[in-house]
């Protein structure tokens, strides 16, 4: 059940936006990826046959993320950061527990990936946006408006194999943010296209970081965290770590590295900090 909580940072009562209740996930190795079944009757049948290994890559989470919301997702590389997003999407399953999402989902993630390469770039407008939640009927009438945006109104129908990846990235991006979501997904900080083009994504950004708008920032840019969001979340070995105000979790994720490394004050001062975080 999702719950009206009273904000001390809002003043009032916010509705949670996004629950997970103890959601775990495991993934396959890439040893069960590289199956072979030739391998694997020869295996059976020397009586050497071991079921592959699968790995924990979130462990038992519990999240409540109010609605309005900017939390920032830190955490070193294979903590399970862009996985939570991916869940939270609904890309990925849990193995087990629930996610629970409320509102529409903007998800800035992969923009490369869900493209039909046969199709022409009209058809995979259509496509995008109807396996984001939208309409045929809505995705054709917002189909000038995502053609202009991304500077691709002379290849509508040119089939997006023929596209360069910075035009396909251009074009998912046009899509997932035409229409106002009530969450925003950002894995990394953006750097679609030209500069021209990156002004253009950072005033839409901001549109929705100014609204009411949930957004969820996956980002190793420990400052703009700390500068941006009002919120964050520490992940660590897929588990959760620390959840709070921005500048809390940052500050303890820092010191956190600092003495798990070893370092004086002298050699964290002189850039070392900036490098390892």
């Amino acid at each position: 059940m999702f719950q009206a909580v009273a904000s001390p940072v809002y003043g009032f009562v916010v509705m949670q936006t996004i629950c997970l209740d103890r959601v775990s996930l495991w993934r396959r190795t890439q040893e069960e990826f590289s199956y072979d079944l030739k391998k694997t009757i020869l295996s059976i049948l020397e009586g050497k046959y071991h079921k592959p290994p699968k790995h924990l890559v979130l462990d038992r989470l519990d999240l409540a993320i109010e609605s309005g919301r900017k939390v920032g997702i830190i955490g070193a590389n294979g903590a399970g950061k862009s996985t939570l997003l991916k869940l939270i999407c609904g890309i990925l399953q849990p193995t087990s527990g629930q996610v629970r999402v409320r509102g529409r989902i903007a998800p800035l993630i992969e923009l490369e990936a869900g493209f039909e390469p046969e199709l022409s770039v009209l058809d995979n407008i259509i496509l995008y946006g109807v396996l984001l939640g939208f309409s045929r009927r809505e995705m054709q009438g917002r189909t000038p408006s995502i053609l202009a945006f991304s500077g691709l109104e002379d290849y509508a129908l040119v089939p997006v194999k023929s596209l360069s990846s910075g035009m396909v990235a251009r074009l998912g991006f046009a899509i997932a943010t035409d229409v106002q979501p009530d969450i925003l997904i950002l894995d990394e900080v953006l750097s679609v296209g030209d500069a021209s083009f990156k002004r253009k994504c950072k005033q839409r950004i901001e549109r929705f970081w100014n609204s009411n708008t949930t957004v969820l920032l996956v980002s190793h840019d420990l400052e703009f965290v700390r500068q941006e969001c009002d919120q964050a979340i520490w992940l660590d070995r897929g588990q959760l770590k620390m959840q709070g105000s921005a500048n809390d979790v940052v500050d303890q994720y820092l010191y956190t590295v600092r003495q798990e490394l070893d370092l004086d004050s002298q050699e964290w001062n002189f850039g070392l900090k900036e490098v390892l975080c």
